[in-house]
């Protein structure tokens, strides 16, 4: 009899659906079969069912939080059981013991984790006997039953095992020790809270913070730029003024000067570019991918649409939702037509059948062997869903793989770009951009929103003449980077290679897809948040006083360098591989941390930090909760308390009575400290504030409570 190990309940419920079946207490039994003669039992993890133990349980004195006791590292790591799952445990030990079972089958997820869930169950079970791997990309009955059919070897899996282990284990040393260094020496400036390091979220924090200083540091400058219309014998188009390839002045009275020359002067058409581009349908998904454009389009966290893929391929619906690959295999591609004609039946794609392109799988845009690794893309499988039985979460993401595979089968959208100069007066010269959609192509399928829509030009010809019947100034400003959605954030993950100079990493790190895998990047992202370290308002990531004191307390180090991560995840490749060996790895990292701890310790006798970021510093959360800063003043509506709650300034009564008195922590780029809240709450009024950003320029004032209109305002007396 087989004992098959699933990694969630879900999954270990599917894959005995395909068999008769009696369920019994944490797990099922299979009846006799022709896959198993003698039947199978089938049980499951919850997940991580176990965990590295905590320090203390290698030395008490570790408890306690001290400088003294650093760098904490343990002779041997150990594992123990999960306490909450203490139930599961116990079952999946006793059906391993069983006399009858003689040999395992691991049916974890078909990767790194999986890998590490299920084989560190059995060891802590002490389980001896012979095991085999079922390794399948998508929970269809076909592909389970294929996959029962064609296990792996245990020894062919073995040393992503040990790339797993070896990479919980480094994290652990790295996250331990760094976290506990940096909480001290940091509370020892005044900053009572808990500061979370770590291999991948550390660096990944870096960067943002890096956004926020870049866009905190931008100094907005106005510019102007001509626009003219022009007539050509009642053909219309607009211009834009340039010169040498740049259409931004500088001062107002010389775009003015422009307009004026301008104004009502002959023009001459003095070259015409057409150019045809053609864009391919878009590449299937892997997990990041349709993580940043369902954040795109859906404002969803990364997390949520993993939690929506998981619950979508542990039906059978979908493939396997972490691959990190966007090709198929040549045998996935051919069980298309069958998958598409499925899809074909559904009311809501009838409009695109029959396809244009009968086949892809000679395609190498979307089948292409050598770039498949563990998993091939996620596609949607041939068992295709009522749509109407899916929630409106998993119909929007089922929606988006299904015409992803259906654009496939279309042929390239193509569109017409023109450029026109025209030339007036014989001396300025104006630039006209226009676009025409000429093949509408798979963008049938999958339109694709524009940023912005190029208005489309008439017909025009070089050397046609008329004349500029209208001429404006207009004025804009100058526009500080752009902050990170979330989605881009995953891609910002992916693709940390280009922040770094050393070519050779920045090679590795693209080759290993950056920082964190597939698996983990939504987990860092969620952690981030939960720990205070970023906030997320309208999609956009803003990093906290927290975030910048953290990377600030780092400065150089390498713990807030993408380069480790490289050099990190080359070596754990290379373990997986069973190129490298994991008693070296940890021995490398052992001597990083403990060079940490002594340079760190010496270099924060000097940390300073500026009054403006020890004022906006929030505590975390503790137990759960949000630590209450302490009251800053009375609330200028209600007589509530107002308090510091992150990412404003607010009463405290607002769950209680919604109180909607707030203060913004940024007026017209100027950061409203605490010290500046507590006189506008005491007097009404504060102290001139330099520098306001205005429309024209920037201006000094001072911040008054109106009575009369319960608002905040400027005062400009005596500034």
């Amino acid at each position: 009899m087989k004992l098959i190990i699933a990694e969630k309940p879900d999954q270990g419920r599917t894959l005995a659906s395909v068999f008769k079946m009696k369920k019994r207490e944490g797990f099922i039994e299979i009846l006799p079969n022709e896959i198993f003669p003698n039947g199978a039992y089938v049980t499951w993890a919850i997940g991580h069912l176990t965990e590295l133990a905590a320090p203390e349980k290698y030395d008490s004195s570790w408890k306690k939080w001290s400088l003294s006791t650093l760098p904490i590292i343990p002779e041997h790591f150990q594992y123990e059981v999960v306490k909450s799952k203490a139930k599961q445990f116990s079952i999946i030990k006793n059906l391993a013991a069983d006399s009858k079972v003689t040999e395992i089958i691991h049916a974890g997820d078909a990767g790194r984790e999986g890998e590490l869930i299920i084989r560190n169950i059995l060891r802590l079970a002490g389980c001896q006997k012979p095991m085999k791997r079922l390794w399948i990309s998508s929970l269809t009955p076909k592909a389970i039953r294929e996959g029962f059919q064609k296990l792996l070897n245990e020894a062919d899996t073995k040393n992503l095992y040990f790339e797993a282990y070896t990479r919980s284990c480094a994290d652990w040393v790295v996250g331990m020790n760094a976290s506990r260094l940096y909480t001290l020496l940091l509370q020892q400036q005044g900053f009572s809270d808990v500061f979370s390091l770590g291999r991948v979220q550390t660096p990944t924090l870096a960067l943002i913070v890096k956004r926020e200083q870049e866009i905190d540091g931008f100094v907005s400058e106005p510019f102007w730029e001509v626009i003219a219309k022009f007539n050509l014998n009642g053909k219309k188009y607009t211009g834009k003024w340039e010169k040498d390839g740049d259409s931004r002045i500088k001062t107002k009275e010389l775009a003015e000067k422009i307009a004026g020359f301008c104004q009502g002067k002959s023009a001459e058409v003095v070259e015409v570019k057409s150019e045809k581009k053609e864009f391919s349908p878009p590449l299937f998904y892997n997990l990041s991918a349709i993580q940043a454009d369902a954040n795109k389009r859906f404002k969803f966290p990364p997390k949520k649409t993993l939690d929506v893929l998981q619950g979508l391929y542990q039906r059978g619906i979908v493939s396997y939702p972490r691959s990190d690959s966007r090709y198929v295999t040549p045998g996935e591609a051919e069980g298309f037509p069958v998958i598409l004609a499925k899809i074909q039946a559904k009311e809501e794609y009838k409009e695109f059948f029959p396809l244009p392109v009968e086949s892809i799988k000679d395609h190498s845009r979307y089948v292409n062997e050598k770039k498949v690794t563990d998993h091939y893309a996620i596609i949607p499988t041939e068992q295709v869903p009522d749509l109407n039985r899916l929630t409106p979460d998993e119909k929007k993401l089922y929606d988006l793989l299904v015409r992803t595979l259906v654009a496939a089968h279309y042929p390239a959208s193509v569109a017409e770009y023109t450029t026109i100069r025209s030339l007036v007066d014989g001396r300025a010269v104006f630039v006209s951009k226009g676009k025409v959609q000429l093949e509408e192509g798979w963008r049938r399928v999958l339109p694709h929103k524009e940023k912005e829509k190029d208005p489309e030009l008439p017909k025009i010809f070089e050397g046609e003449k008329g004349e500029v019947s209208k001429v404006e100034v207009k004025e804009s400003k100058t526009q500080p980077p752009k902050r990170y959605t979330e989605g881009q954030l995953i891609t910002l993950m992916k693709t940390a290679g280009k922040h770094i100079e050393d070519k050779e990493l920045e090679k590795v790190l693209m080759k290993t897809e950056g920082l964190g895998t597939e698996a983990t990047r939504a987990g860092i992202i969620t952690m981030l948040k939960d720990r205070g370290y970023i906030q997320i308002s309208k999609n956009l990531v803003f990093a906290t006083a927290k975030a910048k004191i953290l990377i600030q307390a780092l400065g150089g180090q390498v713990l807030a360098s993408p380069e480790m991560t490289a050099k990190w995840e080359k070596r754990l490749k290379e373990i997986g591989q069973g190129e490298a060996s994991p008693k070296s790895f940890i021995e490398q990292t052992e001597k990083m941390v403990a060079h940490l701890v002594m340079q760190t310790s010496e270099a924060a006798t000097t940390w300073s930090f500026e009054t403006e970021m020890k004022e906006a510093f929030v505590p975390g959360k503790r137990n759960g909760k949000r630590v209450q800063g302490a009251s800053l003043g009375k609330c200028k509506i209600c007589g509530g308390n107002v308090v510091d709650k992150g990412n404003l300034f607010g009463c405290s009564n607002y769950q209680k009575t919604k109180c909607n008195f707030s203060i913004s922590k940024k007026i017209l780029g100027k950061t409203i400290t605490q010290k500046l809240v507590k006189q506008l709450l005491k007097d009404g009024t504060t102290e001139i504030i330099q520098e306001f950003k205005g429309k024209e320029k920037p201006f000094n004032a001072k911040l008054v409570w109106d009575e009369k209109d319960a608002k905040i305002k400027f005062d400009f007396a005596n500034t």
